[in-house]
């Protein structure tokens, strides 16, 4: 796990390259805090900061030279299984007189022998990379089949730049600093920026398995819409090695029709992927909340582990948010050496202020902050964590996949126009008299808030026409356009991008082909690679392991949610080895009370960013929505916490971005 950086030149010297990569390079010592690296030829130089985990010596460092020394790779992540492909490497007759034992010697081997692209479909593991060949002058960009590590690129000035994080590339002198428009209004609508645009126009993110290809000298100039992979601009062009819509394919063709056959081939997976992702030269833990996918991946890590596994939790004041005492039962059971941190309302708000230079770019999940807590917390013991990240997108947890289908079964029988109307008579009941009847109601049948659920539901009513416009609102909070002064249509997504036939007559798994492609890079892992990068923790994810993603497509929806209830075939080999009572509990996320602190201390840090004359500063944001939320919020009326959240990290935000100029 580490940072790297990256710079195509058309004009500058030799002495100004080097100097902008120091500079760009040494931004990200946070990633890399174990050392420090550059290389550079006439027009490409290449950086590279290091947190050292396989092969601590000399002989790991980056940038790394193959031993012909026509290539020249700089590499971020791991390659779980590189001693297997050295084996094949050695079979072959191609093995290199080894200088040392890491994965990236490994891989430049492999590009060696097979090139790019069949090196990183026989590779499992988490990658962002850079590969320049010397000879042929191409640069080659590739980043992890599911996008566990950040890569962008794109121009500044003349030059063509990349990095893992863009507070490296602000380090160059021509990196853009204007707001892409576009990339605002969708980072409104998601409370992420989807790959892939980036929050600045002519920077963009590589999106999951794919790999960008410079033959010579780089385009002068940015494309005038953001590149897809099968699309080329000049010399630049990208294409996909991996598909998540083949997997989907070929799992839907191939499904499991024997249970015991599914779960037994399920245990297999997860118990070969945690196996791999436990090898490490330095120190390695998991986290563990309590809940089904990270006691899962925990009691896998000690069913094969000679000594107490490490594992990590955080605990808040605040009980409705608190699953410590989950997570310590589960410990207790499993036998880990199991660290618990109580975390203050005031030490969690104090982390704040550090999101806007941890994410670079607005982001606006708000568990952002017991993540960065934990990342914190695992760090003071050990260099690497497992974490059960992506069961819900793999294996069907979220309640939207319950809750979609249930209403609109409700409403399907009702013309557009007349769901329309019916949206609008809910709206025209006030809150406060929803809130007045939800009170009647027997306890058995009460909601939290029913007047707020109410009037989202009606909001959504008017706009959709089908499952699919239903989960688009559903994973939507401002539109985005209706925020933007003079904005257009809204600008397509990935969620636009046609959804393998297979998959054509199942709304669920439409949603959970949906999240996986988008709001798991672009939101889950960006999340946690932040959070813990900021502590220079290395965080490993076993559900994303290549073998377990397919066996999950093997999987018909039956086995992933049955009678309302997600990730059947999850707990059905977690009850193998945690007790059910320990896990059976109502969902509670990994979330804090944010809401609440806006309407108390954080009232004048958000007063102050919700101003009319802050929020109309740029002349980007209409003021006028912000403002009639941000005081329904304060009186209680309403529950705008997501939306407002959302301005209030694009603000501050936008604040740092001023001071880092």
């Amino acid at each position: 796990m580490c940072g790297l950086t990256g710079l195509l030149s058309r004009t500058a010297s030799a002495a100004d390259i080097a100097a902008t990569i120091q500079s760009m390079t040494s931004s990200l010592h946070h990633r890399g805090p174990d050392g420090e690296g550059i290389w550079a030829e006439e027009g490409i130089a290449l950086g590279h900061r290091r947190l050292a985990i396989i092969d601590l010596s000399d002989a790991g460092a980056q940038p790394m030279l193959s031993e012909c020394g026509r290539y020249v790779i700089v590499f971020n992540g791991e390659i779980y299984n590189h001693t297997e492909l050295r084996d094949e490497l050695a079979a072959s007759g191609m093995s290199p007189d080894w200088r040392g034992h890491s994965d990236t010697e490994t891989l430049l081997a492999g590009i060696a022998r097979w090139g790019l692209s069949k090196t990183l479909l026989r590779a499992s593991g988490m990658f962002a990379l850079a590969v320049w060949d010397r000879k042929t002058r191409r640069l080659q960009l590739a980043r992890d089949r599911m996008g566990e590590k950040p890569l962008y690129w794109g121009w500044c000035g003349p030059d063509f730049a990349f990095c893992s994080e863009l507070k490296a590339l602000r380090r160059h002198p021509g990196c853009p600093k204007e707001i892409c428009r576009q990339a605002l209004a969708q980072y409104l609508r998601f409370a992420y920026v989807p790959a892939p645009r980036s929050i600045h126009p002519g920077i963009y993110k590589l999106e999951p398995g794919c790999i960008l290809t410079i033959d010579g000298l780089p385009p002068a100039r940015p494309p005038g819409t953001p590149l897809r992979p099968g699309e080329a601009h000049g010399t630049l062009s990208i294409q996909r090695y991996w598909s998540l819509d083949e997997v989907a394919e070929t799992g839907y063709r191939d499904q499991f029709t024997d249970e015991r056959e599914a779960l037994e081939e399920l245990e297999a997976r997860l118990k070969a992927a945690v196996t791999s992702q436990m090898v490490a030269d330095v120190p390695l833990g998991a986290f563990l909340s309590g809940g089904i996918d990270s006691s899962l991946i925990v009691a896998l890590m000690q069913s094969q582990s000679n000594r107490p596994v490490r594992s990590f939790t955080v605990g808040f004041e605040t009980q409705a948010f608190n699953e410590a005492p989950h997570a310590a039962a589960v410990a207790r059971h499993l036998g880990t050496e199991h660290t618990e941190v109580l975390v203050t309302e005031k030490e969690a708000q104090d982390v704040i202020p550090r999101l806007p230079d941890l994410y670079d770019e607005p982001f606006a999940d708000s568990s952002q902050i017991p993540t960065y807590l934990v990342c914190q917390a695992a760090r003071a013991h050990v260099t690497v964590a497992l974490s059960g990240d992506a069961g819900d997108e793999l294996f069907g947890g979220y309640n939207r996949y319950f809750w979609i289908p249930r209403i609109w079964s409700r409403l399907n029988w009702m013309p557009h126009r007349g769901r329309r109307a019916l949206g609008a008579l809910l709206l025209g009941l006030p809150v406060p008299a929803w809130d007045t009847l939800g009170s009647l109601l027997p306890g058995s049948l009460s909601v939290m808030r029913p007047g707020d659920k109410a009037h989202k539901l009606a909001r959504r009513l008017r706009e959709v026409r089908n499952e699919d416009d239903l989960y688009r609102s559903l994973v939507s909070e401002w539109q985005g356009v209706e925020l933007l002064k003079g904005a257009g249509d809204a600008p397509a997504s990935i969620l636009d991008d046609p959804i393998p036939t297979v998959l054509g007559d199942d709304p669920v798994s439409r949603m959970m082909f949906q999240d996986k492609r988008t709001y798991l890079p672009d939101d889950i892992l960006c999340k946690v690679d932040r959070a813990a990068m900021g502590v220079s923790l290395e965080t490993r994810v076993p559900f994303l392991d290549p073998g377990v993603i397919r066996t999950a497509a093997r999987l018909p929806l039956n086995m992933k949610i049955r009678n309302d209830q997600g990730k059947w075939a999850l707990r059905q080999v977690l009850y193998r080895h945690v007790p059910r009572e320990l896990i059976e509990r109502p969902k509670a996320g990994f979330g804090i009370p944010v809401g609440e602190w806006l309407i108390g201390p954080l009232k004048p840090w958000a007063d102050e960013l919700l101003s009319e004359r802050s929020l109309s500063r740029d002349g980007l944001i209409d003021p006028a929505p912000v403002t009639k939320a941000w005081a329904e919020h304060l009186s209680g009326r309403r529950d705008w916490t997501n939306s407002l959240w959302i301005v209030l990290m694009f603000m501050a935000w936008r604040d740092h971005l001023d001071f880092a100029k």
